[in-house]
């Protein structure tokens, strides 16, 4: 890919993202293999291009938390959410400045509590605030930043994992023939008792 072909992708998604519109996937997987070679060519780690290492290693925690590994299945760190995020906040201005600014927030909300920064929170500590401003019915002018930028990295963390090469077969399993299908009862009966049916 050319560098301007890249520079293209990058800021196209991240205008489509701010924008509120929905990320298109060939352009999200364009970003994934950009983060892949930025990898590759650091030795194997990623090195962030808009965040500094304190608020990537943040950023990289929040979205563990939003999707964790579970039941041996890979989340959001090993789909390198935080990444495809920091690339695409290198080329966007705006989504740049969400992410410093809520970092910022989230940091200053936690040190109330005691630790020095989120990172160096306990997970009960970050729990606990990640509580209070993953709702919007918590709504106050306190955690009213919070809340929003929660919302930006619950949104983007998704969106970076149902995109990467790990998070995409949760949603489509490809062109196979599948022996069986299995009815996914549970959540059947969620939608069931939600809907009030």
């Amino acid at each position: 890919m050319s560098d301007i072909s890249r520079r293209d992708v990058l800021r196209t998604l991240g205008l489509a993202i701010v924008s509120g519109a929905i990320a298109d996937r060939a352009m999200a997987q364009q970003v994934h293999d950009m983060v892949m070679g930025a990898q590759t060519a650091g030795g194997g780690a990623y090195t962030p291009v808009a965040l500094t290492p304190h608020e990537f290693q943040t950023l990289e925690r929040l979205t563990d938390l939003i999707i964790p590994v579970e039941n041996g299945a890979p989340g959001a760190v090993q789909a390198g959410c935080a990444a495809w995020i920091d690339m695409l906040a290198g080329a966007n201005d705006r989504l740049k400045t969400i992410y410093t600014d809520g970092i910022a927030w989230i940091d200053r909300a936690i040190a109330k509590s005691g630790p020095t920064d989120f990172v160096r929170a306990t997970p009960d500590q970050q729990t606990a605030l990640l509580d209070l401003i993953a709702y919007r019915k918590n709504q106050s002018e306190e955690l009213a930043p919070g809340i929003t930028f929660f919302t930006w990295v619950r949104r983007m963390t998704v969106d970076g994992f149902y995109t990467s090469r790990i998070g995409m077969p949760d949603i489509y399993p490809g062109n196979r023939p599948q022996v069986a299908f299995t009815v996914p009862q549970d959540a059947i009966d969620y939608a069931l008792k939600r809907s009030g049916l």
